[in-house]
C-alpha cells in the first residue's frame, strides 16, 4: 500500500496530542508528475521573467545591457532554481495565498543571498542601486502575475481535461472526518469524494450536513464499489483496527481499487514526521530530528557561524563595557557557567554574563531568579531584563554546542524535574539548542512558576522543530530584537 501518496495538513488542534505547525502538520506527498512539469514550467517562467526584468532596467538606466548586468541575470536564475524548489513555492495541493507566501519568501532568500554575495565580494558597486530596487519590486511583480495567470489556465484544463478518481474514504473518526474536508477543499488533488463507508453505531447520523454522503457500512464494501464505480479507496482507522484494516485489503485487493491506508497516528505526540521508503518497504517516521541530513546541518551551522562572527564584532565594545560593569559593581567572576542539555541530550556548558551575586544553591537544587530577587546585582537586574547577559553565547554558537534559535537549554536539575511531569519535555532536545527560539519570541521568557507555563513553552519548541527551516531561523532572528525590552522578565 503506498501510504505515502497522500498529502495531509493537519490542523494543528484536529487531533489529541498532535503538534505541527501554523499551516498544519506536514506529511509528504508524491505528486503526480502533471503536477510537478506544471510545477517546473511555473518556476522556469519565474526565472525567466527575473532575468527579462533585470536586462530591461538595465537598458532603461543606462541605454545599453552593460557586461555585469547579464552575469547578474544569469547567477539569478542559478540561484532561484535550487531555492525555488526547495521551498516548494508552486506545490498544487497547497491554496492560492499560500503559494503567494511561499514565493514571497524564495523571492526574499533568492535576493538576500545575491546581496549578501555581493556585499561580501563588494561586487554590488557595479550595479545601479536604482536599478536593483526597481528589479526587486518589478521582477516579484511580475512572478505574482505569472503564477495566478499560470494557475488560472491550470485550473481550466483540470476542470476540462484532468479525469477525477472516484473515491471513497472508510473511517468514522476525525480523521475521515478531515479527510473528506480536505478532499473537497482542494481542486488541485485528482481524487473525487463519492462518499463515506462508515462503520460506526452512529452510521449515517455522524455525516448529516457532510459534502460527503453516507454509502453504507463495510459489510457491503464490494457492492458499494461496484454500484458507484469506486476506483480508490482510503481506510482512515486507528491502528487499533488492524484486523479490519487487513480484511478490508484482503476484500478489494482483487477490484482493481487503489488501496491506501491513512494510518490516525494523531494520537501520538508526533515530531518532524514524514514517509519515506527503503528497499521498497514503506517507512513512517514518528520522531525523527530535522538534522537527521547532512545538507541541513551544514546550512544551519553556516547561518549559525556568520551571523554569530558579525554579531561578535559588532557588539564586541558593548560586550567589554558589560564585562567591566560586572566586575566592577560585585565580587565575583564576570561570567557564569553553567551545565545544561545540548543536542540530543548531551551536557554542555553554557557561558553568560554573571547577573547575580556569588551564593552557594541548597544542595543540587537550582532556583530561578523571582521578581524582586535579592540574589540579583543592580546591574543584573538590567542584563536580565535586557537579555544582555546571554550575549556570552554567542561563544558557545561559534563552539558548536549551540544555536542562534532553537530551545532554550535550562539547568539539569530543571530538566530532571520538568520531565517527570510533562511526558515529551526532552523531546525538545532533538535540536541544538538556541540563544533564542519561537517560544521566546511568543513572549515564554522569564521564570517558569507553573508546569503550565513550561508546557506551553515545550509546546512552541516542539512547534518549531517540526516546522524547522532556515527561513523561520531568520524570521526569529528578526522578531528577537523587538521583544527583549518586557516588564515581565526579571
Amino acid at each position: 500500500m503506498n501510504i505515502g501518496s497522500l498529502g495531509i495538513h493537519t490542523p494543528r488542534r484536529d487531533y489529541a496530542g498532535a503538534v505541527g505547525g501554523v499551516a498544519g502538520i506536514p506529511v509528504k506527498r508524491l505528486f503526480r508528475r502533471q503536477d510537478c512539469l506544471a510545477m517546473n514550467a511555473q518556476i522556469y517562467l519565474c526565472m525567466l521573467l527575473a532575468m527579462a526584468s533585470l536586462l530591461l532596467l538595465a537598458w532603461w538606466r543606462n541605454g545599453a545591457i552593460t557586461a555585469p548586468y547579464p552575469q547578474l541575470a544569469g547567477f539569478t536564475a542559478l540561484v532561484m532554481w535550487p531555492v525555488y524548489q526547495l521551498t516548494g513555492v508552486f506545490q498544487q495541493s497547497r491554496g492560492r495565498i499560500q503559494c503567494l507566501l511561499q514565493l514571497t519568501k524564495a523571492w526574499g532568500l533568492t535576493l538576500g543571498f545575491i546581496l549578501t554575495l555581493g556585499f561580501v565580494t563588494k561586487s554590488s558597486e557595479s550595479f545601479s542601486r536604482l536599478v536593483l530596487v526597481g528589479w526587486a519590486l518589478l521582477a516579484y511583480s511580475l512572478q505574482v502575475i505569472c503564477y495566478l495567470t499560470t494557475l488560472k489556465l491550470l485550473q481550466r484544463f483540470h476542470l476540462h481535461y484532468g479525469e477525477p478518481i472516484r473515491t471513497a474514504i472508510v473511517g468514522s473518526q476525525a480523521l475521515a472526518h478531515h479527510l473528506a474536508r480536505s478532499f473537497d477543499d482542494n481542486p488541485w488533488l485528482p481524487d473525487r469524494i463519492i462518499g463515506v463507508i462508515d462503520n460506526s453505531v452512529k452510521g449515517r447520523d455522524s455525516w448529516d450536513g457532510s459534502l460527503s454522503p453516507w454509502l453504507g457500512y463495510t459489510r457491503d464494501l464490494e457492492q458499494l464499489v461496484q454500484q458507484h464505480g469506486i476506483r480508490r479507496v482510503y481506510i482512515a482507522l486507528p491502528l487499533s483496527c488492524s484486523d479490519m484494516i487487513e480484511s478490508i485489503y484482503d476484500r478489494l485487493v482483487d477490484k482493481n481499487v487503489d488501496i491506501i491506508w491513512a494510518p490516525d497516528i494523531f494520537s501520538l505526540r508526533l515530531l518532524n514526521h514524514g514517509v519515506s521508503e527503503v528497499a521498497g518497504v514503506p517507512l513512517l517516521s514518528l520522531s525523527e530530528s530535522p538534522m537527521a541530513r547532512e545538507g541541513q546541518v551544514l546550512a544551519k551551522s553556516l547561518l549559525d557561524t556568520l551571523v554569530a562572527s558579525f554579531a561578535l564584532l559588532l557588539l564586541s565594545p558593548l560586550m567589554i563595557a558589560v564585562a567591566l560593569g560586572v566586575k566592577l559593581t560585585s565580587p565575583g567572576p564576570v561570567f557564569f557557567r553553567q551545565q545544561r542539555h545540548g543536542w540530543d541530550g548531551r551536557v554542555i556548558e553554557v557561558i553568560k554574563f554573571r547577573s547575580m551575586y556569588m551564593h552557594r544553591e541548597d544542595g543540587d537544587s537550582v532556583t530561578q531568579a523571582s521578581r524582586n530577587d535579592k540574589r540579583v546585582t543592580p546591574i543584573g537586574r538590567f542584563l536580565r531584563r535586557s537579555s544582555i547577559d546571554e550575549l556570552p553565547q554567542l561563544f558557545n554558537v561559534l563552539g558548536g554546542s549551540m544555536s542562534l534559535v532553537g530551545p532554550r537549554p535550562h539547568a539539569l536539575q530543571h530538566n530532571e524535574y520538568y520531565a517527570s511531569l510533562i511526558k515529551p519535555y526532552m523531546i525538545r532536545h532533538r535540536i541544538k539548542p538556541g540563544i533564542t527560539g519561537l517560544a521566546q519570541v511568543n513572549g515564554c521568557r522569564g521564570e517558569t512558576e507553573s508546569v503550565d507555563k513550561m508546557k506551553h513553552r515545550v509546546d512552541y519548541d516542539i512547534d518549531y522543530i517540526n516546522r524547522w527551516s532556515l527561513w523561520l531561523d531568520i524570521t526569529i532572528l528578526v522578531k528577537t530584537p523587538f521583544t527583549l525590552l518586557s516588564k515581565d522578565i526579571y
